[in-house]
């Protein structure tokens, strides 16, 4: 069958594919799909998936796309230097307490577990209405908690730096006897008796959940917009999206709500919202953390991290969440690195790539969000990096099939509701996942193809250089509602499975977070997190209260 080659073809396909499904459409609302633009990525996928060989092995289910030898090892570097606290740290203006100091001062006994409950909820009632982050509020279960872990540390109990601090999950990991809505209406109702893997890792370290976090309607945005329960607004300023689709996981840490938070990402879900509202937020390696318990967006592509005020809580939490999990087959036992002793180690003489060209065609960012990047890499090369300049085109093509992957994937899982709910998915979650059925019965296996020959010809960037960087995001965040090219350079590394993380380096003239994002080698989330610890340390952001 000849590919479609315009968006009329398209059209064509979708009907006869969504009538063999047994979906009823009107045409009306097809016409919607291709003028609101959501047939650009079957286009642009057709064109690729073109010029491929027909006779790639497909990806399937090696997507962690590495042997766990080698490739788990960290890069190496010339010594082990302390990684010094910045000079200018002590001009910044105050802002909310990490994780690390909390912990420090609960084991003090300078403030207790309860206190500081008692204040996430008071600022979630204060701010909640504002910013819209919390789908639910877990104030009583909180409360409870907090009394235990007090009573646990009290006794000498120490379940660890986690024991006795507010934390939020997204509200598409189950949390026992909660709602887990996926930010829909259609799970609105739908309960279950069990914790999501990565809640069990956090109760069993003494954290206090204290709320499930909004997000975009089955995570299927790079912004936070919501046809059911609104948009979550950036902490920084009102008028600007938090970025999707950890959302409100985003705001609530940003604005005091929660200490640390867990989100999904996607195509850039966990490192957009980090980005934009000021956060270091750490897409772990594929299959490193368990799935098992989370509403999927799409299987091969998903992956849970944690989002906070600064690298070392970030290490905290990958300590607890990383490892293989028997319920969740796309995890791996490989060894889980200590990287929290890991950022006690220097950056001298790794060599992190530049990004030259991305293959777009594209400037890579604003001025600003550029200068920003810059001056963190200029920081690391200060802290003894070598940067080396190189040109990477196949994210171009990795954007692409990225969508084209969450597409076919997704519209499996949403198949049964689609056939009986379709009117109750909001306008743009509706219109997005309707553009699946323009793909043909071979693009998938076709897209499997492509992404093992894009993968094999970007592990080849680790034979120069031991982490590839660029912007997390183009700009600064965007006015509510608007995508824009938000996952322009997150989701790539969805695709790949590599680690990747976001820390903020900096602010738009409009005090708007911009943030730097390192990829490194699959399973070495060490040396990720080792290079986004020197750029923190550099005090390029100014952090503060939004």
């Amino acid at each position: 069958m000849t590919a479609p080659e315009d968006v009329a073809g398209l059209l064509d396909r979708m009907r006869v594919n969504l009538r063999q499904a047994g979906i009823q459409v009107a045409d009306e609302t097809l016409e919607l799909v291709a003028q609101r633009g959501f047939l650009s990525t079957p286009l642009a996928f057709q064109q690729i998936v073109e010029e491929a060989p027909a006779d790639i092995t497909p990806d399937y289910l090696d997507l962690a796309g590495q042997s766990l030898g080698d490739a788990a090892q960290p890069a190496r570097t010339t010594g082990e230097q302390p990684v010094a606290p910045p000079a200018t740290a002590a001009a910044r203006e105050p802002g909310y307490p990490t994780l690390a100091e909390l912990a420090a001062r609960l084991r003090r006994r300078e403030v207790s577990s309860v206190e500081l409950t008692e204040q996430a909820l008071a600022r979630i009632q204060e701010r909640d209405p504002v910013l819209n982050a919390f789908q639910l509020v877990l104030a009583e279960e909180a409360l409870a908690a907090a009394r235990q872990a007090d009573r646990e540390l009290g006794a000498g109990q120490d379940r660890g730096p986690l024991h006795g601090i507010p934390i939020a999950v997204k509200d598409l990991l189950a949390v026992a006897g909660t709602a887990t809505t996926a930010g829909s209406k259609i799970l609105a109702g739908w309960r279950t008796d069990f914790d999501a893997a990565a809640v069990e890792r956090l109760r069993a370290a003494g954290a206090v959940i204290v709320g499930k976090t909004r997000l975009s309607e089955f995570a299927y945005s790079g912004a936070s917009n919501n046809a059911h329960y609104g948009p979550t607004r950036n902490p920084w300023n009102l008028d600007h999206d938090t970025g999707g689709s950890s959302s409100g996981s985003a705001a609530a840490v940003a604005d005091g709500m929660a200490v640390a938070a867990l989100g999904s990402d996607t195509g850039g879900s966990i490192r957009i919202p980090a980005a934009f509202c000021g956060l270091v937020g750490l897409k772990p390696t594929f299959g490193r953390v368990s799935l098992h318990g989370a509403i999927p967006l799409a299987w091969s592509l998903d992956h849970l991290g944690p989002m906070t005020r600064s690298v070392a809580d970030a290490a905290m939490l990958f300590q607890i969440l990383a490892g293989p999990d028997p319920r969740d087959g796309r995890t791996r036992s490989v060894p889980v690195p200590d990287v929290e002793a890991a950022l006690r180690g220097g950056v001298e003489g790794l060599r992190v790539g530049v990004l030259r060209d991305d293959g777009s065609g594209e400037p890579l960012g604003t001025p600003e969000a550029l200068d920003a990047w810059r001056a963190g890499l200029a920081a690391l090369e200060r802290a003894g990096v070598t940067l080396v300049e190189l040109d990477l085109p196949e994210l171009s093509r990795l954007r692409v099939l990225n969508t084209a992957l969450i597409a076919q994937e997704a519209v499996a899982f949403h198949l049964p509701w689609l056939r009986e709910r379709l009117e109750d998915y909001g306008e743009f979650m509706r219109l997005r996942i309707l553009s699946s059925f323009a793909y043909g019965p071979a693009d998938f296996v076709r897209a499997q193809q492509l992404r093992h020959e894009l993968r094999r010809r970007c592990e080849q960037v680790f034979d120069q250089v031991d982490l590839l960087s660029t912007p997390t995001a183009p700009y600064g965040a965007p006015e509510l509602g608007d995508p824009a090219r938000n996952s322009w350079f997150t989701a790539p590394f969805n695709a790949l499975g590599w680690p990747a993380v976001t820390v903020p380096v900096g602010l738009t003239g409009r005090r708007l977070p911009l943030g730097l994002q390192l990829a490194g080698r699959p399973w070495d989330e060490a040396t990720v997190l080792r290079a986004a610890a020197a750029v923190e340390a550099a005090g390029l952001w100014p952090g503060g209260i939004p």
